[in-house]
């Protein structure tokens, strides 16, 4: 236990923000399988929708620096890569 003012505001504040963080990565990771589950089911709809959510959340990630820059960009290209390749599935069977 710390005894400075100081010490104890620190962990204060690293606990308010390990909770954001952990808040965060997930809201973007149920985004993602969100996404994944319409896939599977076929429906690209709502696999349209769930994308540009799942996009919007990864941004906001790397944004507060929970992503780096990269590392979101690799995710959204998989996804849509994903996407794609389902559409290309369901339209030729």
């Amino acid at each position: 236990m710390p005894n400075l003012k100081a010490s104890i505001k620190d962990n204060r504040k690293s606990k308010r923000r390990t909770e954001k963080n952990l808040r965060m990565k997930r809201r973007y990771k149920n985004a993602i399988k969100e996404f994944q589950t319409h896939l599977k089911n076929e429906d690209l709809e709502n696999a349209k929708k769930s994308l540009s959510k799942a996009y919007k959340l990864v941004d906001k990630a790397a944004k507060t620096k929970l992503l780096k820059k990269q590392t979101a960009s690799r995710k959204k290209s998989r996804l849509t890569k994903l996407l794609n390749k389902t559409a290309l599935n369901v339209k030729t069977t």
